[in-house]
């Protein structure tokens, strides 16, 4: 399996079967590039415009927006409801939690999540190979939320996003915090990559945090 970082909460995961695009952004609106970009699926964790122009990804087959169970091309996706903000989604709204089987993976998407996981939801998200989880703060959890997160989910490898990037509009993410501040936070070996490529079997026991360079 391929990883590759498109910018914000926007990953490219090639699997054997599908490619799985998350969360495709306005370039206009976050500052970065997201052009030619395709992929088979596409999830959408929440309807902000930062996080659904799914017109933007081509060659799609089907697109992922809600809780619900989904089998697509081989590859098995879970949504679960949660919030965009940590008082219920009264300021933000809905927001949905993606976990996707696919290569013998687990691998969980966390949106814009904006509070911590309740036990029931842990439980129910199960074991998780791959967390890609938000960290800037402000329209969601910050770096000590997303430490809590991790130590509740315990992922083998943890992916940071949704932080302060060079080249993003600062007219809409200025209070966004930088990476570095959620990795001082987590006390995990950090590896910084351009993609990552993961099989199953070449995890190891340890937890560690990869930083993934914008493609």
């Amino acid at each position: 399996m391929d990883i590759v970082y498109l910018g914000h909460s926007s990953f490219r995961i090639k699997g054997k079967n599908a490619v799985v695009v998350t969360d495709p952004f306005d370039p206009k609106m976050v500052g970065l590039k997201y052009s030619g970009v395709e992929g088979d699926i596409v999830t959408v964790s929440h309807n902000h415009n930062d996080h659904n122009q799914t017109s933007l990804v081509k060659n799609v087959k089907k697109v992922v927006v809600g809780p619900g169970e989904y089998e697509i091309m081989g590859v098995s996706i879970l949504g679960f409801a949660s919030y965009h903000d940590g008082a219920k989604g009264e300021k933000r709204g809905p927001n949905t939690i993606y976990v996707f089987e696919m290569d013998d993976l687990r691998i969980c998407h966390l949106g814009d999540l904006g509070h911590e996981l309740s036990e029931d939801l842990v439980e129910a998200l199960g074991d998780i190979d791959i967390l890609f989880v938000p960290v800037g703060g402000e329209f969601t959890i910050g770096p000590e939320g997303a430490v809590k997160v991790v130590q509740a989910v315990e992922p083998t490898l943890t992916i940071p996003m949704h932080y302060q990037a060079l080249g993003l509009n600062q007219e809409s993410f200025k209070v966004l915090a930088p990476v570095e501040a959620f990795l001082k936070e987590v006390g995990l070996t950090v590896e910084r990559l351009p993609k990552l490529t993961v099989k199953k079997e070449d995890l190891g026991e340890d937890q560690k945090v990869v930083v993934l360079e914008k493609k």
